[in-house]
Formats: C-alpha cells, sequence, structure tokens
C-alpha cells in the first residue's frame, strides 16, 4: 500500500451547516459587543459600515434574481403541467391546504395568547419607553394608505395592467406605487403560463427554452450567492444582536416566548403529522432533508429570499417535480404565510391586553379572519407585515401606536416565523406532488 492510498479525501463541510457556525459566532460575537460596548458610537459605525455591507450584498443578490426565477419557475410550472384539469387539481389542493393550515396556525396562536395572557406582564413604564424609543410613523401610514384603498380596487390590483412596473416595486416600491407587487407578478406569469399551455407545442417551444435558461442561470448565480451565506448570515445576526442585546427582550419575554412557542407548536407538530399522513413521509428525514431551507429562512427572514434555496432542495432532496414545485413553491412564498399569520393573531391580542381592550368572541373571530386573509397577502420580505398588524388592531379599535411595543423584537421574531412560512411551502409541495403519485425520495 503506497501513502497516496492512505490518503483520504478530505471532506467539505456542508452550506447549513456553515450557515448555522456563522448564524452562532455571529450572535456570540453581537451579545459581546452589545454587553461590552452597547451604545458607544464607533459600534454603530461598524454596524452601519462594514457589517451592514457584507449582509447587503448577499441580501441584494438574492433579491436581484427573485423576480426572474419567480417568472421563469411559475411559467414553466404551469405551462409543462400542460393538462389544464391537471392544473386546477394542483391550484385547489395547494389552495386548500394554504386556507386550513393557516386556519389552525391563527388558532394554536389565540389559543396560546389567550392561556397566558402576556400583555399583563408589561409594566406602564416599560410600555411607554418602548412607544417612545422606536419611529412607528412610517408603519401606521402605509396601513392607513392601504385602508383607503376600495376592496374592489385591491382585488383588481392582482391584475397588472403593468407588470413590469410591479416587477420594479415588488421589493422597494415607490412611493406612488398603488400596485400588488409579488401578487401581481404570479398573476401575470401564471396567466402567461396558461397561455402557453394552450398554444401550440412548436410555436411556443422557443419561449419555453428561453425560460428555461432563465430558471438553469439564476439556480447558477444562487449557488454563488449561497458560498457567500455563512459570512453574510455572521453579519446579519451579529447587526441584530449588538444593537439590541437582551434588554429589550427582558419587558417583552412573555410576549417573545408565547409567540416562539405557538410557532414550535405549529412548526414540529402540525407539519409533523401533515408530513406523516399526507406526505407519507417520517417527519424526522422530511426536517433532516430541508434544514439548509430553514437555516436561510431563518438568517435571511425573508420567504422570497429563501425561495431559490427551497426550490433547489425540494427538487434534489424531496424528489418534488420542478414543475409542481414552480407552482406551489412561488405561489406559496407570497400566499402561504402560516407563520406570519399565527404571528399577526397572537399580536394583536397581545396588544389587546396591553391596552386594556377586551375583546369579545366576536371580535376575536374577526382578528382570525384578518390574519388569516393577512396571511395570504403579506409580501415575504423583512417586516412585511407590520402594516398589516396595524389594519387588524384598528379593526378591533387597538391604539395604532402600540405596533411600537413590539418593533424592538420583532427582527428576531420575523426570522422564525419565516421558517415556518417557507416549512409550510415545502409540506404542501410535498403533499400535492404524493397525491398526484409522485414517490418522494424517503
Amino acid at each position: 500500500m503506497t501513502d497516496a492510498d492512505d490518503v483520504q479525501p478530505s471532506r467539505k463541510l456542508a452550506i447549513h451547516t456553515k450557515i448555522l457556525i456563522g448564524l452562532l459566532v455571529g450572535a456570540i460575537l453581537g451579545v459581546t459587543a452589545n454587553n461590552l460596548f452597547g451604545g458607544e458610537q464607533w459600534l454603530i459605525d461598524f454596524i452601519d459600515g462594514p457589517v451592514y455591507f457584507v449582509g447587503q450584498v448577499f441580501l441584494r443578490i438574492i433579491f436581484m434574481v427573485v423576480i426572474p426565477l419567480l417568472f421563469s419557475a411559475l411559467t414553466l410550472g404551469v405551462a409543462e403541467l400542460g393538462d389544464i384539469r391537471k392544473l386546477g387539481r394542483i391550484g385547489a389542493r395547494t389552495f386548500g391546504y394554504t386556507l386550513i393550515v393557516t386556519t389552525i396556525s391563527v388558532v394554536i396562536g389565540l389559543a396560546i395568547v389567550n392561556i397566558v395572557q402576556p400583555g399583563h406582564f408589561l409594566s406602564e413604564e416599560s410600555k411607554q419607553e418602548l412607544i417612545a424609543s422606536t419611529d412607528k410613523d412610517k408603519i401606521i401610514a402605509n396601513a392607513e394608505t392601504a385602508k383607503k384603498t376600495k376592496t374592489v380596487d385591491k382585488i383588481l390590483q392582482i391584475i397588472p395592467n403593468n407588470p413590469i412596473g410591479d416587477m420594479a416595486n415588488s421589493i422597494n416600491p415607490h412611493p406612488a406605487y398603488a400596485g400588488s407587487g409579488f401578487i401581481a407578478v404570479m398573476f401575470f406569469a401564471f396567466i402567461f403560463g396558461l397561455g402557453l399551455a394552450m398554444s401550440d407545442p412548436d410555436t411556443v417551444a422557443p419561449i419555453i427554452g428561453v425560460l428555461k435558461g432563465i430558471y438553469a442561470a439564476v439556480m447558477k448565480i444562487i449557488d454563488f450567492a449561497m458560498s457567500l451565506a455563512p459570512y453574510a448570515v455572521a453579519c446579519l445576526i451579529f447587526a441584530t444582536t449588538a444593537r439590541l442585546g437582551f434588554s429589550v427582550f427582558k419587558s417583552l419575554a412573555a410576549y417573545v416566548a408565547v409567540v416562539l412557542v405557538a410557532l414550535a407548536i405549529h412548526q414540529f407538530g402540525t407539519y409533523s403529522v401533515l408530513v406523516y399522513f399526507l406526505a407519507k413521509m417520517n417527519p424526522i428525514t422530511f426536517f433532516s432533508k430541508i434544514r439548509e431551507v430553514m437555516i436561510t429562512a431563518f438568517s435571511t427572514s425573508s420567504s422570497n429570499a429563501t425561495l431559490p434555496t427551497a426550490m433547489r432542495v425540494t427538487e434534489e432532496k424531496l424528489g418534488v417535480p420542478r414543475e409542481i414545485t414552480g407552482f406551489v413553491l412561488t405561489l406559496g412564498s407570497t400566499a402561504n404565510q402560516n407563520g406570519t399569520a399565527l404571528y399577526e393573531g397572537i399580536t394583536v391580542l397581545f396588544l389587546a391586553q396591553v391596552f386594556n381592550v377586551d375583546l369579545t368572541f366576536g371580535q376575536q373571530i374577526t382578528v382570525l379572519l384578518m390574519s388569516i386573509l393577512a396571511g395570504i397577502g403579506t409580501a415575504g420580505v423583512p417586516g412585511g407585515s407590520l402594516p398589516l398588524v396595524v389594519l387588524v388592531l384598528q379593526s378591533v379599535n387597538v391604539p395604532a401606536e402600540g405596533i411600537a411595543i413590539i418593533l424592538g423584537v420583532d427582527r428576531i421574531l420575523d426570522m422564525s416565523r419565516t421558517v415556518l412560512n417557507v416549512t409550510g411551502d415545502i409540506t404542501a409541495a410535498a403533499y400535492v406532488a404524493r397525491a398526484e403519485g409522485v414517490v418522494l425520495k424517503t
């Protein structure tokens, strides 16, 4: 045996392991920096300078390709299904799953917040301090703008009269923009894919070829972006923990605990049952296969930014066909927001308790229904749910300025509920694939 035979090939760390290490390193360094140097100008400059830059490079590369990925994946998903009846069947299953599971998530949240009553743990002094320390005006203004839009106009906004304009305003909307963003883009992609499916195959083959090329190129760009992820994640979590530390969590500990416990119950309870009975998979195997997606979702705090990773993992590790992932996951990144709906229900009842607004059973049903609808219509970007929380608050006569109380901890909770959102999307894709007779990788 030669010396060369003794040499074993080195095993590289998996990307999700690297991201997890980056997450832990960033969190530890951030908390340490906050405890030792919290509030010092040099630390603020460091966070706003190089730390912000590295984190934003990663997020911008991801968001740069979200629109071409979403459009190509959803259009191909619809076009490649071919059979309109099959498309209708998959759409009905996806919509039914979304409605039922989102309802379950909100019910779990409302039940726990009613039992624990976290709003009564917050002192008047802490409440006023939290309200004074944050800038809530922009969030409330966005909610007021949305409130003034007529219901019929909200529905019509889903149908874009300028798809390019909706694409341009999906992530960072212009102040004068009044469209539906990602939902409008998805509607256009769905209709375009439907047109391709109903056209002569030879005539539309070049267009489908171009879309396949766009999809393949975007996935390669995502591979490059993910190589930066461990460093970017370390910077993103460092910025959050170095600014906040744990001081803000002390006064809101009960609220944070209620949200996290409810999210955990839905994540590992409800989804485990759904995966076992609907997708016919061992839940432990399922969660093990998608852990890269869950870590990415937690670190980016965005369903849309996680979409490329979710699509790749769902196809490669679960064996869900591309046409189903292209349809279910792209739709789910905006329309299947279980974690957001759960969070919004808890937050509204928590703030009602803080302001001593005793909600009747009927008003809590209103919160339930509005949280379900808000979960379906929330933008899959960081902080996208906050204006909708204000709308729900106003509907049950809870002061809108109450949103300021939870802003300090929203980033961490946003990261946590995004994990639930993307897990719900993948669970839906696995269920739909299994229902269509696909044998998943178990």
